[in-house]
């Protein structure tokens, strides 16, 4: 039907559209076979313009994140079951932040329902999800509101963070690096959430594996400074073994492993 470099231009439109792109989706829209998708798949990856996942692929960043409306598409069942699996760590009558991100989102749907929360977010998303739960009581921390997310950033963020010592921390990133380094774009916001995390008891970080795949230019923590990562799986063994040794509980929500890691399995 179409050239190898034209179906490789549309699978690149497609991908910063969405975040992500599928070989089925594609092989049905170019009306080619599954094998074919894949080897341009593999060949855009080789070039370092996507990163394969399993059926599919993620747009490679590097500068800059991927829209707000194409992160919630990016594995929106993973992070909805990362949500759950979150939502059951955290007791009644206890205290949390919740910062930016889309899965960090999916936890505060999971929260609706529950009861004597206080839940504090530099997350205007958040909020608005929260708002209708009579049991919760939600305090939005002031500062520079960002367009594109609906993120607070900005001195007097960090100001007001600075006045909370809450019981658990939930944070997203856009990235885990190979070293177990946290990643995101915004040094404004890693700002935040390096407050958030200096500001809670407990640390959880929540995140679904395409971020293991990914790349951020800005230092947001280490995996071995966490509580607990709650993920949809972690195939990573080197990450397995830095969890590990920093006492790091893994909460797999598609299965986990023997050695003491907690899955919905388990």
């Amino acid at each position: 039907m179409s050239t190898a470099q034209s179906r490789k231009r549309l699978i690149l439109e497609l991908a910063r559209e969405h975040g992500r792109v599928t070989v089925e989706d594609l092989a049905a829209r170019l009306t080619v076979s599954p094998q074919t998708i894949r080897k341009d798949l593999n060949d855009l990856c080789d070039s370092d313009q996507l990163v394969r996942t399993h059926g599919g692929a993620l747009l490679r960043t590097g500068k800059a994140n991927v829209g707000y409306d194409a992160r919630r598409l990016i594995a929106a069942e993973a992070k909805d079951s990362i949500g759950v699996r979150t939502a059951r760590l955290i007791p009644d009558n206890s205290s949390l932040f919740i910062n930016i991100g889309t899965t960090t989102e999916a936890v505060a749907r999971a929260l609706v329902d529950r009861t004597d929360l206080l839940v504090i977010t530099n997350n205007l998303n958040v909020a608005t999800i929260l708002r209708p739960a009579r049991g919760l009581e939600v305090v939005i921390v002031g500062g520079v509101v960002r367009h594109s997310d609906g993120g607070i950033v900005g001195e007097a963020a960090l100001d007001m963070i600075a006045q909370f010592k809450v019981d658990t921390a939930i944070i997203g990133t856009s990235a885990i690096d190979a070293d177990g380094t946290l990643l995101d774009y915004d040094y404004r916001e890693v700002r935040v959430t390096q407050a958030i995390l200096e500001n809670a008891r407990r640390r959880i970080l929540v995140a679904d594996s395409s971020k293991v795949s990914r790349r951020a230019p800005v230092r947001i923590a280490h995996l071995s400074q966490l509580d607990a990562f709650v993920t949809d799986g972690l195939q990573d063994p080197e990450l397995r073994r830095l969890c590990a040794e920093a006492g790091t509980e893994i909460h797999e929500t598609a299965g986990g492993r023997a050695g003491g890691e907690q899955s919905d399995a388990a």
